[in-house]
């Protein structure tokens, strides 16, 4: 089985490291590897079929890439190199680019819409799979500018959760590059020689605001060359009675008795106005 041999330690051990802490791959699992023609899914497929091969636990991996329409897409390196590596694979074809056109208007970002009709197509191929997980290829860099992104423009605390349940409960989205360096990536790109698919459709989008919080890591760390390591630990260290949100929000135990569930702001509301209306 070729592209499996001499992996740099560093990204075996973080994956192996995200996969038991985070429960991603269990026995008899059945793994749909989301194949964008990047550098980092192509570094996703690599280290999971090199898993594959030593790990305690057997699970089955096929490789699956989406055609979305873009002008002048040409999926043939991707194919051949599946092909060679000898990866089961299966090739999807959707026109998303169209619909991501009409809707979004020229010169804003495509990447927010583009990625959610990306992920019902990867939905609706995994159940015609018969694959329970869907592995995504995002790294460290994209949780962490993800982070940023939610909480300067969205108002939210949110990042990229190493495993993720969708919402109707029918599909497991797991992340195993999660606490990989971009960079261990990219170097392990340049050194196998993965042929790279451009992406077309937004690669012309040179104020994205993902970029603009790529650049805002990257100035921090010059003063403050832990900065990424620091962050990706806060991901894993949050303390919810120092946030503001009030569905976190506990009353004071007493010291020798059981902890309170977090209070309901509905309830507590609901509370307040029956004894004012008493009153």
């Amino acid at each position: 089985m070729r592209g499996v041999k001499h992996l740099p330690p560093r990204l075996l051990r973080e994956v192996g490291r995200a996969i038991s802490e985070h429960k991603l791959i269990e026995d008899g699992d059945r793994i749909a590897v989301a194949m964008s023609g990047g550098k980092d899914s192509y570094g996703l497929l690599v280290v999971l079929r090199d898993l594959q091969r030593r790990a305690p636990v057997t699970f089955e991996l096929i490789a699956v890439h989406l055609d979305q329409g873009h002008p002048g897409y040409d999926g043939a390196p991707l194919r051949a190199w599946l092909e060679t590596e000898g990866v089961p694979f299966r090739i999807l074809r959707e026109d998303t680019y169209t619909i991501v056109t009409d809707k979004i208007p020229a010169g804003k970002t495509y990447c927010s819409l583009c990625s959610r009709l990306r992920r019902g197509v990867l939905y609706r191929a995994a159940e015609e799979l018969g694959c329970n997980k869907i592995a995504l290829g995002h790294h460290r860099e994209d949780a962490l500018e993800t982070l940023l992104l939610n909480l300067f423009f969205s108002g939210k605390l949110a990042a990229m959760p190493p495993r993720l349940v969708s919402d109707d409960g029918k599909h497991v989205v797991i992340r195993p590059l999660i606490t990989c360096a971009e960079s261990d990536l990219a170097a392990l790109a340049a050194e196998r020689r993965f042929p790279i698919l451009p992406c077309n459709l937004c690669g012309s989008q040179s104020e994205a605001q993902r970029k603009q919080m790529k650049a805002l890591i990257a100035t921090l760390e010059q003063k403050h060359p832990t900065v990424r390591a620091s962050m990706l630990a806060a991901l894993g260290n949050v303390v919810p009675s120092h946030l503001m949100d009030a569905r976190l929000t506990a009353t004071r135990a007493a010291p020798d008795g059981p902890k309170p569930a977090a209070a309901d702001p509905v309830l507590a509301i609901a509370t307040l106005l029956r004894r004012t209306s008493a009153s």
